[in-house]
């Protein structure tokens, strides 16, 4: 007897083929899809991939077209928030609003119960409030968990993860046995619709926006140099700056109303407090002050011990037993109560901390 209609996203991938085939193992009854989103030769190949691995597997294989809802909620949301001086992380709010939202949606049309997806995360109820949340994943190296910290219950609710419980190389084992060629494919890192990593190439591109050249200022606000605009630049880098101060520097802030760009010294970057706005709650449906979890200012950064105050009705003040590098506004706050995501939100602008 099925345990139920699940549709998953297959990527042409490792991860999400070996998804596809532990549901069937399990009993589910699986269609896998695609969700072309950003139409490249990539996409093209994977497109023929996923459909070779759900014949492989036995699975019905559909294409579905989610290239409106890709442009209109991610990559117009991205080019918007660089504009404005913040560095997003779109797989975010790519994961809350298409593989989370309009995948259900499409499932729901489609008669399905679930969704599913190769992310590295397990979903289960946290121990204290019974709310569905994100737990770590088996394996602390490939945890995707920072990823998903804005779904929704109903989307927790809907959604099955079941390469959480192994690790990589225990999932290309499998992968092995379905399809050979996939099985080999290295992990992606680069942002799917940039796969060449220029962001500023591509916002000009896409959007014709130019970014007018301005000035760099110390922490004085002393005149330094000149930037080529202020997308090319993000909180913490050094490389790429092409300014010459006889010591190293890196970016402190970006700040778009003067089109001007900060730079300090390393030891600057190092802060103990951040705000964080449009918060997500997950594990738990509110924050109160005094709380305290262990919180990721980065997808790669190792989780730090801080304390959480609420600042009005949406804004969370954060401060941090150590001081942490290069907390950037627009990037994602996430906080952890031991293996289960709590919730979290977006990092705040120095700019929009003044107006609190």
């Amino acid at each position: 007897m099925s345990k139920g209609k699940v549709i998953v996203g297959l990527s042409g991938g490792v991860d999400s083929t070996v998804a596809a085939y532990l549901l069937k193992e399990q009993g589910y009854d699986v269609i896998g899809v695609t969700m072309e989103m950003w139409p490249n030769e990539n996409s093209k190949q994977a497109i023929e991939d996923a459909r070779r691995v759900a014949e492989n597997i036995g699975i019905p294989f559909e294409v579905l077209d989610f290239k409106k809802e890709f442009r209109e909620c991610v990559v117009n949301d991205f080019m918007e928030q660089y504009q404005k001086g913040l560095t997003p992380n779109p797989c975010i709010v790519c994961n809350r609003l298409v593989k989370g939202q309009a995948l259900l949606d499409k499932a729901h049309e489609m008669g399905a119960e679930h969704i599913a997806t190769g992310h590295y995360a397990r979903i289960e109820k946290h121990p204290k409030t019974g709310r569905y949340a994100v737990r770590n994943s088996a394996t602390a190296v490939k945890d995707q968990t920072y990823a998903l910290y804005r779904l929704t219950q109903e989307q927790l609710q809907a959604m099955l993860l079941p390469i959480g419980d192994y690790a990589k190389d225990e999932v290309r084992e499998i992968a092995e046995k379905i399809d050979g060629f996939v099985a080999k494919k290295g992990d992606s890192q680069d942002i799917c619709f940039i796969p060449d990593g220029d962001y500023a190439a591509f916002i000009e591109r896409e959007c014709g926006y130019k970014g007018k050249a301005g000035d760099f200022v110390d922490m004085d606000g002393k005149v330094v140099g000149k930037h080529k605009g202020i997308i090319h630049y993000t909180v913490g880098q050094r490389k790429g700056l092409g300014i010459a101060l006889g010591k190293p520097v890196f970016v402190y802030g970006v700040d778009p109303a003067k089109n001007q760009v900060r730079l300090c010294d390393n030891q600057a970057l190092f802060q103990t407090k951040l705000y964080a706005g449009n918060l997500a709650h997950m594990a738990y449906e509110k924050f109160e002050d005094g709380m305290r979890f262990q919180a990721k200012i980065r997808y790669a950064h190792k989780a730090a011990w801080c304390t959480v105050k609420m600042i009005g009705e949406d804004v969370l003040e954060v401060t941090f037993d150590e001081p942490q590098r290069a907390i950037t506004p627009g990037q994602s706050l996430v906080l952890y109560d031991g293996e289960y995501v709590a919730g979290g939100g977006f990092v705040l602008a120095e700019s929009a901390v003044k107006k609190l």
